[in-house]
């Protein structure tokens, strides 16, 4: 077909122009508008002069090359165009580019400040310290500076609502802008808590006019940010990058020639869930900084607070992590602001120069010597209960005190003269309101001395005790006089818990391995905050079908491992029982499909109460089996399998005995290994409940509740599972013991003739 390059239309021009190996390179509608703008140079609207059309593209791709490509000049819309572009880079720079910078607006205040933390926070924060200052806080205040400036390690406590945050944010603030320390760590409880401080220390370099007029090198770069934080990376200074960082985790500080703050770090981290390690920043010059001042505020949760384990750890965090941080050979600066929630908490420990001299803790409270007219303070508590009950707001106990004033307050004496509400006349009255509201709380959070609890746990072993009772074993190690191996499985959402026990005839047990599926790796977990999940672990799967597979990969596992006894005997698990009571058509599927019918069995506790109807009580029927406070009722149905259902009050005061014998002794119970520490999250769950005496138709039975400063207990049932199997298997306290003889009396038989 012959093509006739004068009068082409530009349908068909531009699929001869797309025929090549190149592709497509151009459109009908492109060709359309580039002859519209060549005009009858290249044809006209319907027909195109192809070799014309080529002449004039040429023509403006060098027109487009500008006079540095060929020496001409651009005209039309193309200079136009430039003149656009080139105007706009002009303005952008120009929005960019924030000098000059403010001068110094009082450089007399700004050096007076530098080395006094005191004046530093009188003088640019009067709006957070209102109130006079205590003689403690000039004690915090004055440990503060001296380890900003010297360096040490000063712990602290203070009461609840003393400011210590604020005093620790003021601090981050003062070595930061007077570069007394070039990269501030500040350290929460948590990473939600860290950033909430730091998103406050954003609001003062943001806001704070005092600031602004002595540090403009420092805060004037922040504030033209005008909380646009994407301006940061391209706001310049007479043309040179600023490096701003600002974000939610960190803050890095403008480059500015000649400030003492240029690039000063501050960052902030959670002590459990944050990014402690490898903490460092490269500056602009190739230099790697790591942080030489961490400031530790409230460092422990409610929750920590009463985990001894999660105590322990938190403590091995700050020895390990917080001070490793400024790196090898390096020390850090350390200040660590706490309040004591209970006896033995990490605050607590920190807080003890016999265990932790380095950090030279020191304890504040509200009140260091309470009233002595007791009457008096007595007859206020009725006169506030009474005025509170009523719906009233307690002014007469105001009005007996200030009636009465002199005498109520003769030998108190408070901390903080200046701290009350402005309802109350005095900080003794706050203090005493505050102890009357709930005087637990009072003595832990405004003290720092918390009383202790007991929860029905006398004569129970602590979890510390648990803890340490070892026995020497290794992990998965059977004793020679072990004849049966239980295990249990407690099914949950998020994780299944485990474990196996071995057992003697005589009910002496050893606990030889536990653990959770998925292992999480870790020393120290909950079943809320774990990591690795059965959904995670089975990611097409639902919730059903995520336990069904955790099932499947725990049974197989230890059903099948062969135990090694000390003798060489290989044992295997003789009964496991798994948890029915949440998921139980779950639970029936995956022992029908294991294989293993004659080893698994789903089990059901029963908290049997003194008022409750004892397993012995039931009316037993035909296919019924019963046991030591367990019973295996018959089954009526095809979906069901063949159930156990455990007096759970009954096992778990069972297995605190045991665990009450002493090594050795018959019917003891152990835990393998040798160090406490490994077991530590284990004697948590075991020591998670307490156990109430009732009494009820005509029965006495210990009850067992969860403790409130438990958070998982989920070993303890897996405890009381292996040893109510141990039960089924045959397992007996006084299997060996002598039976006792019994004298049968002689009959005479007399014969009548």
């Amino acid at each position: 077909m012959s093509i006739d390059l004068k009068i082409m239309r530009p349908g068909k021009l531009a699929g001869l122009l797309n025929s090549t190996r190149l592709g497509e390179v151009t459109s009908e509608p492109r060709v359309r508008r580039n002859t519209i703008r060549a005009g009858l140079r290249v044809g006209d609207s319907t027909r195109v002069n192809v070799l014309a059309y080529a002449a004039w593209l040429v023509a403006a791709w060098h027109a487009r090359r500008g006079p540095a490509a060929d020496g001409e000049e651009l005209t039309g819309y193309d200079a136009l165009r430039e003149s656009s572009a080139a105007r706009n880079r002009r303005l952008s720079a120009s929005g960019r580019d924030i000098a000059p910078l403010p001068d110094v607006a009082n450089p007399q205040r700004r050096a007076a400040c530098e080395s006094d933390f005191r004046r530093f926070a009188e003088m640019y924060f009067p709006a957070a310290f209102t109130l006079a200052w205590s003689g403690d806080h000039l004690k915090v205040i004055a440990k503060i500076e001296a380890a900003v400036l010297r360096g040490g390690q000063f712990a602290q406590a203070m009461p609840r609502g003393s400011g210590k945050t604020t005093l620790a944010e003021v601090a981050c603030i003062w070595a930061t802008l007077y570069a007394h320390r070039r990269s501030v760590c500040l350290i929460g409880a948590t990473a939600d808590r860290a950033r909430a401080m730091l998103e406050s220390m954003k609001t003062e370099f943001e806001c704070n006019d005092a600031l602004l007029e002595d540090f403009p090198e420092a805060v004037y770069p922040i504030q033209r940010l005008e909380r646009i934080h994407n301006r940061a990376s391209g706001q310049t200074l007479d043309g040179r990058p600023t490096r701003i960082l600002w974000t939610a985790d960190k803050v890095v500080m403008p480059t500015v020639p000649g400030a003492t703050s240029s690039g000063a770090i501050l960052v902030v981290t959670g002590l459990e869930g944050g990014n402690i390690r490898g903490q460092k920043h490269k500056l602009a010059n190739g230099k790697v900084v790591r942080p030489d001042l961490a400031i530790i505020d409230d460092p422990q949760t409610t929750e920590s607070a009463w985990s001894e384990s999660q105590s322990a750890r938190r403590e091995a965090l700050l020895a390990g992590d917080v001070l490793g941080m400024a790196g090898p050979g390096k020390k850090i600066a350390a200040i660590l602001c706490a309040t004591v929630i209970r006896p033995g908490d990490m605050a607590d420990n920190i807080l003890n120069r016999d265990k932790h001299p380095e950090w030279q803790g020191e304890r504040t409270k509200m009140v260091y010597a309470f009233p002595t007219n007791e009457k008096l303070w007595d007859e206020y508590a009725k006169l506030r209960a009474e005025s509170l009950k009523a719906d009233g707001d307690g002014h007469e106990a105001t009005d007996f005190y200030a009636a009465h004033r002199a005498e109520m307050d003769e030998g108190a004496v408070v901390a903080w003269p200046a701290r009350h509400n402005p309802d109350e006349l005095s900080a003794i009255q706050h203090a005493m309101n505050l102890k009357l509201r709930d005087e637990q709380a009072f003595w832990a959070e405004y003290q720092n001395e918390p009383l202790a609890v007991a929860e029905g746990d006398e004569g129970l072993l602590s979890a510390d005790e648990i803890a340490a009772k070892t026995n020497g074993r290794k992990r998965g190690e059977v004793p020679l006089g072990a004849n049966h191996l239980t295990m249990f499985i407690d099914v949950h959402d998020r994780l299944l818990y485990w474990m196996v026990a071995a057992w003697e005839d005589d009910f002496t047990g050893h606990i030889i391995d536990y653990g959770s599926h998925p292992d999480q790796r870790r020393q120290y977990f909950t079943l809320r905050d774990a990591r690795a999940t059965l959904a995670r672990a089975a990611p097409k799967t639902g919730k059903e079908g995520a336990i069904h597979a955790g099932l499947k990969v725990l049974t197989d596992a230890h059903l099948a491992r062969e135990w090694k006894r000390d003798d060489g005997a290989v044992m295997q698990v003789g009964r496991c029982l798994i948890d029915a009571g949440y998921v139980p058509d779950t639970v029936y599927l995956a022992i029908r499909r294991s294989g293993r019918s004659q080893v698994l069995m789903p089990s059901k506790g029963v908290g049997v109460g003194a008022s409750s109807k004892a397993f012995a009580e039931y009316k037993r029927r035909k296919g019924d089996l019963y046991g030591h406070y367990w019973r295996v009722p018959a089954v009526h149905g095809t979906r069901e399998l063949r159930t156990v259902h455990v007096d759970t009050n009954y096992w778990k005061s069972f297995v605190h005995a045991r665990l009450a014998v002493a090594m050795g002794d018959r019917g003891c119970l152990s835990l393998f290994g040798t160090k406490a520490e490994e077991h530590r999250l284990l004697s948590e769950h075991l020591a998670a409940e307490y156990r109430v005496r009732t009494e009820a138709r005509g029965r006495t039975v210990d009850e067992w509740k969860l403790k409130a400063s438990a958070v998982d207990n989920h070993w303890l049932d897996c405890l009381v599972g292996c040893a109510a199997a141990a039960s089924m298997l045959g397992v007996s306290l006084f299997r060996g013991a002598a039976p006792k003889k019994v004298k049968r009396k002689r009959k005479r038989v007399s014969y009548i003739s």
